[in-house]
């Protein structure tokens, strides 16, 4: 079978038997995709917890996973500057205090994101 009705029957999703299905594999080599930390978590709870919605994402999964990490990182930085101004969290000079400062205006923007981001259904 040729190369172009392959790929037809493919973006058609017409039945393929298993060697069409096994010669368009080595026809059209996946692309690899790499994600951030966010994008890469939303994978793995979707492949784990939302299979429904992992399979319906199919072609748009990497356009998706991407959005998550873009809006994870404008989230990120909106909330730290919203938080660093806060009054709970000024800044003393006393290293050890403003270590500990920094380290919970972290864990809680990383709670909201992934809240809010990541571990939706």
């Amino acid at each position: 079978m040729k190369a172009a009705e392959l790929k037809r029957k493919a973006r058609e999703n017409e039945g393929m038997t298993v060697e069409e299905i096994i010669a368009y594999e080595k026809l059209v080599k996946p692309k690899m995709q790499v994600y951030g930390k966010y994008g890469t978590l939303a994978k793995k709870y979707l492949e784990e917890h939302n299979v429904g919605k992992y399979m319906a994402l199919a072609g748009d999964l990497p356009e998706y996973l991407h959005g998550i990490d873009k809006q994870a990182d404008e989230m990120y930085e909106v909330m730290y500057e919203k938080l660093s101004k806060s009054k709970q969290f000024k800044k003393t000079g006393d290293f050890m205090h403003d270590l500990h400062v920094e380290a919970e205006i972290k864990s809680r923007i990383e709670e909201e994101i992934l809240n809010e981001l990541v571990y939706v259904s």
